[in-house]
């Protein structure tokens, strides 16, 4: 009898032990762009254990060029996507009912950084030159911008030639243009590791021109958060996540490593992400995870008031773009 019992209390530990390994929650998470210091705190989350003691288990899929975080959720490719609110109002508003649940980065990192040779010290030097501008939903901040001084981006000596830039600082390297976009923590760097001087440069910061917008935030398909058991979910992965992005914070070597450990390219060094994650951490500094409804009102009378063909993010007032559902419960 007593072989019986030991046998019954084995298999019913046996079959707890599967039952709280069914109960995992599974969350793929879609990024932006590749494995890097801009996403050190999902990283970190993963790699300390955060996810799991929330009971999630988080898949992590990198993005690149060739990617839309959009598309993919949209496609059933993800549960939650980070993209930048610009990009996310406008494929909103073009039916992908995308809803932002947290906002980690408080604050914007986008550039617009320029060589004084080329005769570049104020925006009144604009009219004339190339402007290197990326695409792919990040073009919405700079034509919001020109609209905003009157500019137009169809080129001639009273308007600015856009350049479709790649995603590297080889246009002002080469000289092809007068002005680059660069994030505050990636490209900026890599222009003054090809030896350009601070000195040499005028870097505008689109937040200080008045045109800054949200970026990096947590977006999830809307009638998602008619499940509540979704809408749990994603509370798990938002405190774990920011979780992640306090420790990165307090860590930032350590958890450049554990990025740099995720990162199958090889294409940034440790030197790189430590870079990348200190810049980074000044712009989820203060964030509690909860959207600033004031910076979402900046950004979008940003884009409302350069509708423009030039300018094609959105058109009218969004409705229900953002729900604080995910993080009043944290």
């Amino acid at each position: 009898m007593k072989h019986l019992l030991i046998g019954a209390m084995a298999g019913a530990m046996t079959l707890a032990a599967a039952q709280g390994a069914w109960a995992q929650d599974n969350v793929t998470l879609q990024l932006k762009w590749v494995t890097q210091g801009q996403f050190a705190g999902y990283y970190v989350a993963q790699a300390k254990g955060f996810y799991d003691e929330e009971g999630l288990t988080v898949e992590i899929k990198p993005g690149g060029p060739d990617i839309a975080p959009e598309q993919v959720i949209a496609g059933g490719g993800a549960d939650v996507i980070t993209t930048w609110m610009a990009a996310g109002l406008a494929a909103r508003e073009r039916g992908v009912p995308l809803v932002n649940i947290a906002q980690p980065f408080k604050s914007s990192g986008l550039l617009l950084t320029c060589l004084k040779e080329a005769g570049v010290e104020t925006t009144a030097d604009f009219p004339g030159k190339t402007l290197g501008v990326w695409f792919f939903g990040n073009e919405y901040p700079f034509y919001a911008w020109m609209a905003k001084l009157g500019l137009s981006t169809e080129g001639g000596a009273d308007g600015v030639e856009v350049l479709k830039q790649a995603f590297n600082v080889d246009p002002l390297i080469q000289k092809q243009a007068a002005c680059i976009s660069t994030m505050t923590y990636n490209e900026f760097g890599q222009v003054l590791k090809a030896g350009i001087t601070p000195e040499e440069l005028t870097v505008f910061n689109y937040r200080d021109e008045g045109v800054g917008m949200l970026e990096d935030g947590l977006y999830v398909m809307e009638d998602k958060l008619a499940d509540p058991a979704f809408v749990e979910k994603m509370t798990k992965f938002v405190r774990a996540s920011m979780k992640g992005w306090e420790y990165a914070r307090a860590n930032p070597e350590e958890a450049a490593q554990i990025v740099l450990d995720n990162d199958m390219t090889g294409a940034m060094t440790l030197e790189d992400q430590v870079y990348q994650v200190s810049e980074i951490n000044k712009l989820t500094e203060g964030s509690t995870g909860a959207l600033d409804e004031a910076a979402y009102r900046q950004t979008v009378d940003t884009l409302l008031s350069a509708v423009s063909p030039d300018n094609p993010a959105i058109t009218k007032e969004p409705e229900g773009a953002f729900s604080h559902v995910v993080t009043d419960g944290l």
